[in-house]
C-alpha cells in the first residue's frame, strides 16, 4: 500500500511540477512562427525563458523552454535574429526556473 501511494504521489509531482514550450530553433527566418531577439539584459526583455532538461516537462506558456531535436516534435519554430528591431519577441535567459515568466503580457500570445 505504502508503495502504491507512494506512486501516485510521484507521479502527481511530476505532472504538476515544471511546464514548459517545446521549441525547435530553424535556420531560416521564413520557416519560424515567431522571431526571437535575445537581450543582453532581463530589463529588456518581453518574456525571460528558462530552458529545462526534460522534453516531459512541457506544458504550459509560462517561459520554460525544452528545445527538441525534430522540428516535428515542436510547440513554436523560432528563429534568433541579430537585431532587435526584427524581432516579433524579445528574451532573456535565466539561470533559475523561478526567474522565468512574462514582463509584457501583451506578447504572451505569439506562443499559443
Amino acid at each position: 500500500m505504502k508503495l502504491f501511494a507512494s506512486v501516485i504521489i510521484l507521479i502527481f509531482l511530476s505532472l504538476s511540477s515544471v511546464n514548459a514550450q517545446k521549441i525547435y530553433s530553424v535556420n531560416y527566418a521564413t520557416q519560424a512562427d515567431i522571431k526571437v531577439y535575445v537581450a543582453d539584459y532581463s530589463s529588456q526583455a518581453d518574456l525571460l525563458v528558462y530552458k529545462v532538461k526534460y522534453e516531459s516537462q512541457a506544458g504550459k506558456n509560462d517561459g520554460k523552454w525544452f528545445f527538441v531535436k525534430y522540428e516535428s516534435q515542436a510547440d513554436k519554430k523560432i528563429y534568433f535574429v541579430n537585431y532587435e528591431s526584427q524581432a516579433d519577441l524579445v528574451i532573456y535567459f535565466v539561470d533559475y526556473e523561478s526567474q522565468a515568466g512574462w514582463k509584457n503580457k501583451s506578447k504572451k500570445q505569439l506562443l499559443y
